[in-house]
């Protein structure tokens, strides 16, 4: 479990184009910079790479405090929140390209409160919740599995407005992107975390864990996403009707409607990853694989008619397995894509 330190966060510079993240390893305090560049409207093509994610990651997320208490702090141009409580913004200059990352638990949601919203709408400012991530223009879910269209899961201050200053995600990750032109303009997020029986789409907050992801008789895709190159063991599976047979794998899962894929590569858009095997019927092969890939991905496709499980558990890999998997036929397109 991660705990959110201010200490920990990152720093700014006056303009906003530049991020240090001080973190502590193993005695050591290691600093990664980030630049941040202006791009269009919803700033989808950030220049956030795996790096800086992998930095977010290793930074403590969390925070315990009281329930009675809220946390609050200012929030920055390019920031991580994985704690609920209040943020506020005030720009002391234009910002033209800021993104915020959200993250609860894998069985939570998140909900995003528009406060004391004070920016001018007229003059090009906006504040735009998006139901996902966005990275390099890649999202996560991505739209063939998630559940809303890709316009409705933009929400904007500005067009919206009063009508609604609450926003609530369909997965545990959400964003905020913001572009504020006049200095002295200013507004608050409230975040909070909600309970979600069945969690579908998860970024993990850790490089190690066990999960079981259940479909329970809806016509959906679920992926559970590991940002870090890990050796993942798959334990239990039933897929549809197939739930008494053996494990194994055929080339042909997709005509199932019900199956579980292993996916790598090294965006978040689940999309462009690429097979490393489906599961469906039965498994023959080792349920033990070493993938390589900055991204992990256990994906099921449910038919919809009927309660689809899968369990796994996971680690990070050590970079003496990392050399040997780069000799590896099966991983080796993790190393060259």
């Amino acid at each position: 479990m991660f705990y959110h330190s201010p200490r920990n966060e990152p720093d700014y510079s006056a303009d906003g184009s530049r991020v240090c993240e001080d973190r502590v390893t193993h005695g050591r305090r290691e600093s990664s910079f980030v630049n941040v560049k202006e791009t269009p409207r919803y700033i989808e093509n950030n220049e956030i790479s795996k790096d800086e994610l992998f930095s977010f990651f290793n930074s403590e997320l969390k925070r315990e405090t009281p329930e009675e208490f809220i946390y609050r702090r200012p929030l920055r141009c390019l920031d991580m929140v994985a704690v609920e409580g209040q943020f506020t913004f005030t720009a002391e200059h234009p910002q033209l390209s800021c993104a915020v990352f959200f993250m609860a638990e894998p069985n939570e949601v998140i909900s995003v409160d528009y406060d004391n919203v004070d920016i001018d709408c007229r003059a090009g400012d906006f504040i735009t919740v998006f139901d996902g991530w966005v990275m390099k223009g890649e999202k996560f879910p991505s739209s063939q599995d998630h559940p809303l269209p890709l316009y409705e899961r933009y929400v904007d201050y500005c067009d919206s407005g009063s009508l609604r200053k609450s926003v609530r995600s369909s997965q545990n990750v959400a964003m905020v992107f913001f572009r504020i032109h006049n200095a002295g303009s200013s507004f608050t997020l409230t975040v909070r975390k909600h309970i979600n029986p069945f969690p579908c789409n998860v970024i993990s907050q850790s490089p190690e864990g066990s999960y079981t992801m259940v479909i329970p008789q809806q016509h959906r895709n679920c992926s559970f996403s590991i940002i870090y190159p890990v050796a993942i063991d798959v334990s239990e599976f039933s897929l549809g009707h197939y739930n008494n047979f053996p494990k194994r794998a055929l080339p042909g899962c997709a005509e199932s409607g019900d199956f579980v894929q292993l996916l790598g590569g090294s965006g978040i858009d689940t999309s462009k990853l690429l097979p490393i095997t489906d599961l469906c019927i039965s498994f023959t092969g080792p349920t033990h694989m070493k993938i390589g890939c900055d991204n992990t991905v256990v994906r099921m496709v449910s038919s919809g008619n009927y309660v689809s499980r899968v369990s796994f558990s996971y680690r990070v890999l050590g970079s003496q397995e990392l050399q040997t998997i780069k000799l590896n036929n099966v991983e080796d397109f993790c190393f060259n894509n």
